[in-house]
């Protein structure tokens, strides 16, 4: 690999960076919920090369190769917001009720637009493939439809990159950790069936509530007593239902939560013992009880060659390294990382007091750069890492 490939690159996004911004701000002002994001696939296509040439997937979702054929390096980017009325007071605030890019997407967006515009204007650089990816925030996940589409093969897919914001990390800093980062989802529905009747005669009942009570703090002894101290998992129950009044024992009793977990086998036994408690615990309370699992995420696994590859870039262009940070929250991206190796970052938006999700979380312009330097040093860390030398430009040179 060329070593001026990263400076020609880094130059062109320079040039990017007005054109970027302003679509940031399209992006945030008209935002789509997951599942309906045709009109900004749309928008952003048009602002691409070649734009007539992208192949639709997942429905709303669409791949865009730029630089030529061969074996290419895929760069993620997320279209959907989120169902949050926004409050940021910005004049380019969503202009839709109830809507609001608060996860970063807009962020992400222009950035790998700038990227995949630089790569275009550059003769030479490698293969890359725009992924812009539908439903990151809901089930279905996109990135699993376009996981099976095989559409990565056929398009020669050798590594992904993608970067995310991430308000607990300092302005300038990049997360760019190896190993799992992201932990796996999954959420569960239990119901409890019982007896119901009067509140004043609870012995001629089997109260499904006292055994959902018993459920509950049952489940917290797989993650203190079942699991190594050392594989992190989190199991939170975030609903409760059962009855209607104050004087009658209902027939049945409900619960909501979700499980995450580093690792495939410590995700495999907690589930299994989760369906367990439920059961027996149910039982020993003249009760009967079921567990409805469904399967989300799988756990994140950045690829450790492409990591280490991609920090000194990083720190070239002036970014701090973080590689430590882990998160229990969980991202699609992780299909990918099950197909391909992967490498996800995390992108620092210091003095943003709130947190993702939040209906004021509008990170500043100037992380559009930050994410797009990021994107940047983790598509040629991916080249260098994963394509072959016969694959790689023997001189970069600007376009034309």
């Amino acid at each position: 690999m060329n070593p001026e490939l990263l400076e020609v690159l880094r130059k062109r996004i320079d040039q990017e960076m007005p054109h970027a911004i302003d679509l940031r701000h399209r992006l945030h002002t008209l935002p789509d919920l997951s599942g309906a994001e045709g009109p900004t696939l749309d928008l952003v296509l048009k602002c691409l090369p070649g734009f007539e040439h992208a192949r639709p997937v997942a429905n709303t979702g669409a791949l865009l190769r730029i630089g030529g054929p061969g074996e290419a390096i895929a760069v993620r980017a997320e279209l959907d917001a989120l169902p949050a009325q926004e409050e940021s007071g910005l004049e380019w605030a969503s202009q839709r009720p109830g809507v609001m890019h608060a996860c970063g997407h807009d962020v992400h967006l222009a950035a790998a637009v700038a990227l995949a515009r630089a790569v275009d204007a550059t003769d030479g650089a490698p293969p890359i493939l725009l992924v812009l990816q539908p439903r990151e925030e809901t089930y279905p996940s996109g990135a699993k439809d376009i996981c099976a589409s095989g559409m990565f093969a056929e398009e020669g897919v050798r590594a992904t990159v993608a970067a995310h914001v991430q308000p607990t990390l300092a302005g300038g800093t990049v997360a760019c950790t190896s190993g799992s980062v992201n932990a796996s989802s999954d959420e569960f529905v239990i119901n409890i069936h019982g007896k119901g009747g009067h509140a004043a005669y609870p012995h001629i009942t089997a109260d499904p509530v006292v055994a959902l009570a018993h459920v509950v703090i049952s489940l917290q002894n797989i993650v203190s007593r079942n699991v190594d101290p050392m594989d992190p998992v989190v199991l939170t129950i975030a609903t409760l239902q059962a009855g209607t009044a104050a004087n009658v024992i209902p027939g049945t009793a409900a619960a909501r939560g979700t499980v995450r977990t580093m690792s495939v086998p410590v995700r495999e036994e907690v589930l299994r013992r989760l369906e367990e408690t439920v059961l027996l615990v149910a039982s020993a309370h003249g009760c009967s009880g079921e567990v409805t699992v469904t399967e989300g995420e799988p756990v994140l696994e950045n690829n450790e060659d492409i990591a280490k590859a991609t920090t000194p870039l990083l720190q070239s262009l002036a970014l701090e390294v973080d590689g430590s940070l882990r998160s229990a929250g969980s991202d699609d991206f992780s299909y990918y990382s099950e197909k391909v190796p992967s490498l996800m970052m995390f992108v620092g938006t210091s003095g943003v007091a709130e947190r993702l999700h939040s209906s004021t979380f509008v990170p500043g312009d100037g992380h559009v750069q930050d994410v797009a330097y990021a994107l940047l040093a983790g598509y040629v860390g991916a080249a260098i890492t994963m394509l072959r030398s016969s694959e790689l430009p023997l001189a970069v040179a600007p376009a034309g």
